[in-house]
């Protein structure tokens, strides 16, 4: 039996495929190597609903968020090799899995926009550039943490309407102290920072809140896609939590760059399911 995982920083989406075709879903934490070890990997699995299944699994195919090196793919490989202990083990980047999930063979630029964003160019084979998303810290320009993060520094600077800052009060129960604890001290800031695009997404009628998310589109437009080799004639396909509920917004700024949008897909794992078959 085969077993197809995508994982982003949140959450790891897994399908198995039986020999008379079935399919069963499985879901676990995100396996981002970046903001996780092996031995939290190992535990995650040992207490999922793969436990019950392992010992039949004969193949893995694993994308991950941050897995664009070897030692990185390793931090991966060796829970899962561990785990499921009968199987052929692969691991890959995301953006492999989102390339193939949108592109299939076909040459186009496929970008992510979830917890992280990140992007490139394919070829319909492989990835042939990349602009390095550089982390929440740095760059994942457009992202659920960006947008989160860019949130916050409105909501903390005094930026926000009243009406906003009392709906977030009253949702949150938020001081600034317990913020910067969770961003500075806490486990996984990004997810943090990131689950308060829902908050953004909920109040998009704001027109302080919608510029926000519009520049923030802006921004992962420069920095990112105007940067490939003919960005103008290559379709643009998007995957992710973010780029689906600001679809709209997403394709407004596209066409201000002149930029082609194809496919917004939510998660892409039933799009690789199909191209692995």
């Amino acid at each position: 039996m085969i077993l197809i995982a995508d994982s982003g920083s949140t959450k790891t989406d897994w399908r198995l495929l039986g020999e008379g075709g079935e399919k069963k879903n499985f879901e676990t934490i995100g396996f981002n190597p970046y903001f996780i070890k092996s031995e939290g990997i190992l535990a995650e699995l040992t207490a999922s609903g793969l436990n019950t299944i392992k010992e039949a699994i004969t193949h893995v195919y694993f994308y991950a968020a941050g897995c664009s090196t070897k030692s990185n793919k390793e931090i991966i490989h060796e829970p899962l090799s561990t785990f499921f202990n009968n199987a052929k083990i692969e691991v890959d980047h995301d953006l492999l899995a989102a390339a193939r999930a949108t592109c299939g063979n076909e040459k186009g630029i496929t970008a992510i926009l979830g917890t992280g964003s990140n992007s490139c160019l394919y070829n319909g084979v492989e990835i042939t550039e990349n602009v390095r998303a550089l982390g929440y810290i740095l760059g994942d320009n457009g992202s659920g943490a960006d947008i989160g993060k860019t949130f916050i520094q409105a909501l903390i600077g005094g930026e926000l309407s009243k009406e906003i800052e009392a709906k977030f009060e009253k949702e949150y129960n938020l001081t600034t102290d317990m913020i910067l604890d969770a961003v500075y001290k806490q486990e996984l800031p990004n997810r943090f920072l990131a689950g308060f695009s829902l908050f953004v997404s909920q109040n998009i009628d704001d027109p302080f809140i919608h510029q926000i998310v519009e520049n923030r589109f802006e921004l992962f437009f420069e920095k990112n896609i105007c940067k490939y080799s003919d960005y103008q004639n290559n379709q643009l396909h998007l995957i992710g939590s973010i780029a689906f509920i600001y679809k709209d917004i997403l394709i407004k700024v596209a066409n201000k760059y002149g930029v082609q949008i194809g496919r917004i897909i939510k998660q892409p794992i039933d799009e690789l399911v199909k191209y692995h078959i």
